[in-house]
């Protein structure tokens, strides 16, 4: 496979900007063809991305560098550990991390059976420099989301763990709608007793308000959202 050359060198994107070494996106290329291997890693480098190169899915895994932010470049066909077989295994360890798929053997069925199993993209060899790039950027960006809707995630876990069983219950009920009254008579307590449990949960969990702690409710994983 031969790529255009490579971009004109160019600062990172403004979103990469000062971040240390170890919180920059780590472009991964996972490839058995030499050429290919250092064709892409110059390209990522010249857009200002930080690469990784391995010929084989086996050697990345012991690198130990699959849970850094960032995504991987996979050839579908490889000796040993294909690409789709990568994919499978991530997904089955919960690491949805972003794969784009760079292959000179794809036919329609393994485009879409990747693509099902959540690929940001499926390239065939030659493929244009910017095409590649665009679907770099997507990746990096679709990982960022996801990092940051787990770290809003396990922040309100964490604040739902300083609760009460009681004001657990009590949140519960608020999510659902429920009014003080109605709270208090369903727990068998006063309304002046809920009033209570209510501020201390709105305080724990750091809400300004009931649609700020609703919000908050609803990005619970399901297990933690039923009543107790």
């Amino acid at each position: 496979m031969r790529l255009e050359q490579p971009l004109m060198r160019r600062s990172a994107p403004q979103y990469l900007q000062g971040k240390g070494e170890s919180d920059k996106p780590l472009v991964i290329v996972v490839d058995d063809d030499e050429a290919v291997r250092e064709g892409l890693y110059e390209l990522i480098l010249s857009a200002g991305f930080q690469p990784a190169s391995f010929a084989s899915t086996k050697e990345l895994l012991e690198a130990d560098v699959i849970d850094r932010p960032g995504c991987l470049i996979l050839d579908v066909r490889m000796p040993g550990v294909s690409g789709l077989d990568l994919q499978h295994y991530l997904a089955r360890n919960g690491n949805p991390k972003p794969i784009i798929f760079l292959t000179g053997h794809g036919d329609i069925p393994m485009t879409v059976q990747a693509m099902k199993a959540g690929a940001i993209d499926f390239l065939t060899k030659p493929v244009r420099d910017q095409t590649l790039l665009d679907a770099v950027i997507a990746a990096i960006a679709a990982d960022a989301r996801r990092r940051a809707d787990a770290e809003v995630v396990g922040r309100n876990v964490k604040r739902l763990e300083t609760l009460t069983p009681r004001e657990r219950e009590v949140l519960h009920e608020v999510a659902r709608g429920r009014l003080n009254k109605q709270i208090a008579y369903d727990l068998g307590i006063s309304e002046v007793t809920v009033k209570l449990h209510r501020g201390n949960v709105m305080r724990k969990m750091q809400a300004a308000s009931i649609g700020e702690l609703i919000r908050m409710w609803e990005t619970l994983p399901e297990s933690m959202r039923q009543p107790t």
